[in-house]
């Protein structure tokens, strides 16, 4: 889960570390033992969620310096639209909702505890999510 949303090994296995250090030093709050799973992909995605905002205060490099640290054009990048591109072009609370229902397969009930939002809002964020998966993959079929 952490590496789906920072698509870097090292910042997953930071967000992995930080989620054990969380839940070790909060595990007194959990009231339900049933929902221990649950608890810790909301510490998961609360945890990779700040990692990304911290990487967005980052200043990029100067393109000049490139040649010091070798280019990325030599990198043969596939022309197929993977699905990590599909899930890069959604908000993070859609990207959330989609990863709960089909990799975890979480009911809507489950999405709502976890991402602390109304049913109702679950259920719409999930098909407006879906609906732009299915636009994009149209998009690339186009091209």
């Amino acid at each position: 889960m952490a590496y789906l949303y920072v698509k870097n090994k090292n910042d997953a296995l930071d967000v992995v570390q930080e989620v054990a250090y969380r839940s070790y030093k909060n595990l007194g709050t959990l009231e339900n033992p049933q929902y221990f799973k649950t608890w810790l992909i909301k510490i998961t995605i609360t945890s990779a969620l700040n990692v990304l905002k911290q990487k967005k205060r980052m200043i990029p490099m100067k393109p000049e310096y490139e040649p010091f640290i070798g280019s990325q054009e030599d990198i043969n990048i596939p022309l197929s639209l993977s699905l990590q591109q599909l899930l890069d072009a959604l908000n993070e609370e859609e990207k959330s909702v989609i990863l709960l229902k089909f990799y975890y397969d979480y009911t809507f009930n489950e999405i709502a505890k976890v991402l602390q939002i109304p049913l109702g809002t679950a259920k719409s964020v999930l098909y407006r999510a879906l609906q732009k998966l299915r636009k994009q993959t149209k998009e690339a079929g186009d091209l």
